[in-house]
């Protein structure tokens, strides 16, 4: 049990580190995302590149690689929740640093809501709605990102605590508060752009 556990952490990195932003853009226009706009592999940045239709692609597919992962970690270990946890903050590490990409990756939210629909449905959906109130009120991306990742464990916390799922919660509210932590510095000092601005910043 022990090894397959490890084996899917592995597979889990692998998996995140299929940059699908990187591709897309790649394929579609023949660019590099990474030098493209803020220069980070994800949905925001090809939106704002390459049209709104293939950033919500990107954002499907880049959740879609975080079920995949723990699907296939639960598989390998069933009956492991650290598997588990574990596998939801390696396929994360592998689209924030993608080993097939000289590490350079993105910011990994769309990724994190991957995993957390899997690991904490309820409490996801629910900091989901919250995340995109943020967004329509004040059209902050990274702010309505950096507030679901920090209300998830919050809710987990409250609605059904599982030591696990709360730790990788946490360990994923962290890896994105670093990520965004440009963000953060723009939103203190009031200058971040906002959504649809050509040039802001947002879910990578």
């Amino acid at each position: 049990m022990a090894w397959s556990g490890v084996l899917s952490m592995i597979i889990a990195y692998f998996i995140g580190s299929i940059s699908t932003s990187t591709l897309v853009v790649r394929w579609v226009s023949g660019r590099d995302i990474r030098s493209e706009g803020s220069g980070n592999a994800g949905a925001t940045n090809t939106m704002r590149t390459i049209g709104l239709k293939w950033g919500v692609l990107v954002l499907l597919f880049d959740g879609l690689k975080g079920a995949i992962a723990l699907w296939i970690a639960h598989a390998m270990a069933p009956h492991a929740m650290w598997a588990l946890a574990l596998s939801a903050v390696a396929v994360v590490v592998g689209h924030n640093w993608p080993v097939f990409f000289g590490f350079r990756g993105g910011k990994g939210i769309a990724t994190t809501i991957g995993v957390l629909l899997w690991l904490a449905p309820l409490s996801a959906v629910i900091a989901g709605l919250v995340c995109l109130a943020v967004i329509a009120v004040t059209r902050y991306v990274s702010l309505g990102s950096l507030v679901f990742v920090c209300l998830v464990p919050i809710l987990i916390a409250v609605f059904r605590f599982e030591g696990w799922t709360f730790a990788a919660s946490v360990v994923l509210a962290l890896l994105a508060v670093y990520r965004h932590r440009s963000n953060i510095h723009r939103l203190l000092h009031g200058t971040e752009r906002r959504i649809f601005d050509r040039t802001s910043e947002g879910v990578r």
